[in-house]
């Protein structure tokens, strides 16, 4: 089968496609034929050495994954051969195939397609568990989502929605702010053109943020910080700017604010029931249309490099998508 490879740290463009062994099912594991990989700014910081997660070479980026169940190992039993189902595999989604245990794969329903489907993981799963498990949030409080129209930005302002929060989307462009206003966002500002801070202190009529989703960090996380209200929650995302910001922790104690880490990931492996019951939600609400799992643009996978490099030049408004 086909399988981009990275075989050392590297950039997008020096990614390989190649020929690689089809996958086996073990016993409790399944192989999925993909249609769809999904890839994440992340994706970029694994293949130069740069991310929290280091695979073994050679590796393949794209961490989440659709497509049909080809086989099945032994004692598997709720999976049969031809099932739709989606998976979150952390990398290797840039090829054909994959198998993966049994346990991490969720079926999907015919009426959603592969595109959206490996959209919902990872963007809407992180969004869920940041602003359900990690925000205590209440109905009618502000919610500012930094990179409002990125991908995990952009579940952020539809999840806030559908939790009944005000939500304030913030971006470096017009273009992009209208798109998340179509997505949920009920405020915009745009920080190119706009001081971040004074700008969600005026949208809020002084009192400030209640919970800030910053997926971007750099120069704006401090100014948002800036902007928080009294015991605010300032939600950590990630670093899509960079630069990781350093806060000045005088700002926590002046607002009596708390700033909280969101890593999905390691939650993840700590409660795979939870999760799991997280993303069979997620999927209900894709398919019920509560949730838009906008695909951006679609890639075949020799054109990985290209597909990254749109995620890397902060071009994408909603997800980008691999088609092994």
């Amino acid at each position: 089968m086909k399988a981009i490879l990275c075989s050392q740290y590297c950039q997008p463009d020096d990614l390989v496609l190649a020929d690689v062994p089809d996958p086996v099912a073990g016993p409790g594991e399944a192989v999925i034929a993909i249609k769809a990989a999904a890839l994440n700014f992340f994706d970029i910081l694994m293949i130069q050495g740069k991310y929290q997660i280091k695979p073994p070479f050679p590796f393949s980026p794209a961490a989440e994954v659709a497509g049909v169940i080809e086989s099945i190992g032994a004692g598997v039993t709720d999976l049969k051969v031809g099932d739709r189902v989606v998976a979150s595999c952390g990398h290797n989604g840039a090829r054909e195939k994959i198998a993966l245990p049994a346990a991490s794969i969720v079926k999907i329903p015919d009426n959603l397609d592969y595109d959206r489907a490996a959209g919902i993981i990872i963007i809407y799963g992180t969004a869920l568990h940041a602003l359900e498990d990690r925000a205590s949030p209440k109905p009618g409080e502000t919610l500012a989502v930094l990179g409002a129209a990125g991908g995990t930005g952009l579940a952020a302002c539809e999840l806030g929605k559908l939790m009944g929060l005000k939500v304030i989307a913030c971006a470096s462009s017009d273009e992009k702010l209208e798109f998340a206003k179509a997505h949920g966002a009920e405020l915009t500002l745009n920080y190119a053109k706009e001081d971040l801070k004074e700008g969600l202190r005026k949208l809020t009529g002084g009192k400030g943020v209640d919970i800030i989703f910053d997926p971007v960090g750099g120069a704006y996380a401090e100014q948002a910080l800036r902007s928080i209200a009294w015991e605010g929650r300032f939600l950590v995302i990630g670093f899509a700017a960079g630069d990781i910001p350093k806060m000045p922790l005088n700002l926590a104690l002046l607002k009596g604010c708390d700033i909280r880490g969101v890593f999905w990931g390691a939650w993840t492996r700590q409660n795979p029931e939870k999760n799991r019951a997280n993303l069979e939600k997620l999927v209900k609400w894709t398919a019920e249309g509560k949730i838009s799992s906008h695909v951006d643009r679609t890639f075949p996978l020799a054109q990985t490099a290209d597909a990254l490099k749109v995620l890397a030049g902060r071009q994408a408004m909603g997800k980008v998508i691999l088609h092994p």
